[in-house]
């Protein structure tokens, strides 16, 4: 049976004519009387009696009527409460994030988003592989310069810079640019034998000597400041130790790094994922990332 048909039967039977319903609802007399007719047909049995004046209800359309009434209404109040608590931002929402972005970030960007959206509650998991957003059942991710052919959609909500960067007692090398400095430095995981760091549009050149070989970021930023060498660090981690003088720059690397929130798609996206991706861009109105301490 069609829902539609059966309401629009309701609409006209409570009103007592195709004309009063149509005034009532905004719906043509020509659509409310079609779809009782089609009710009709998909019974096999007569519902209204439509005489010159008003239209009478049958008997087998008075009990339909009263049979129907209430759970219609019921079915009713289900759909409006059921968009009603869509529309609120609620459940679990799983986050897939960096390493170093949630060691230095994300905590207090969840407490601040579950101040502002209580029935939402964060799961965030701290990993630098790519998870699969459907297979892992994650809402969304937080990557850094996500390949522009991924499936995935969403908004950069910041962006960082690299920066070769060393403490002022390690002596910044001087002299001919058009061959490579080498200076200790302290490296990450990544770091492959014969890699050379450029800066200022390569305009000077550093061939690494590795000193120390470090698997975080911030074991890195404090291996430099206490002198050991120079490394390539984001700005955002290392900025407040700019600003103090307890380390120096030597220059810029590059482009520009963009971090982005990231979900699986704009269509019917769920108001717990849509308030988060404008949580997320909300605190950096700058555009700038930095790390608050």
């Amino acid at each position: 049976m069609d829902l539609n048909a059966l309401g629009d039967f309701q609409l006209v039977a409570t009103h007592g004519g195709f004309g009063k319903a149509s005034r009532a609802s905004g719906r043509s007399k020509a659509t409310l009387s079609r779809r009782v007719a089609d009710l009709e047909e998909a019974l096999g049995i007569r519902l209204i009696e439509r005489g010159t004046r008003r239209l009478e209800l049958t008997e087998a359309g008075q009990l339909l009527l009263s049979r129907t009434e209430g759970p219609m209404h019921e079915v009713a109040e289900a759909v409006t409460a059921t968009r009603d608590s869509l529309a609120t931002p609620r459940g679990r929402l799983r986050v897939a994030a960096p390493l170093l972005f949630s060691q230095v970030a994300l905590g207090r960007i969840a407490a601040r988003f579950l101040a502002s959206y209580p029935d939402v509650q964060i799961e965030a998991v701290a990993e630098d592989r790519l998870v699969n957003l459907v297979d892992e059942h994650f809402d969304v991710a937080i990557r850094i310069n996500p390949s522009r052919d991924s499936a995935l959609v969403g908004r950069c909500f910041a962006k960082d810079r690299m920066v070769l960067a060393a403490a002022p007692s390690v002596q910044m090398p001087t002299g001919r640019k058009d061959t490579p400095f080498r200076v200790p430095a302290v490296v990450t995981p990544s770091y492959r034998d014969g890699d050379v760091w450029s800066v200022n549009n390569g305009q000077f050149t550093i061939e690494p000597h590795p000193v120390l070989r470090l698997s975080s970021l911030l074991m890195v930023r404090d291996a430099i400041a206490g002198g050991a060498g120079a490394a390539m660090m984001p700005q955002s981690i290392i900025g407040d130790l700019l600003e103090k003088g307890a380390l120096v720059s030597w220059g810029i690397a590059g482009d520009e790094v963009e971090l982005w929130v990231l979900h699986t798609s704009r269509r019917l996206q769920s108001p717990k994922v849509r308030a988060f991706v404008e949580f997320m861009c909300a605190q950096y109105p700058s555009g700038s990332f930095a790390v608050q301490t």
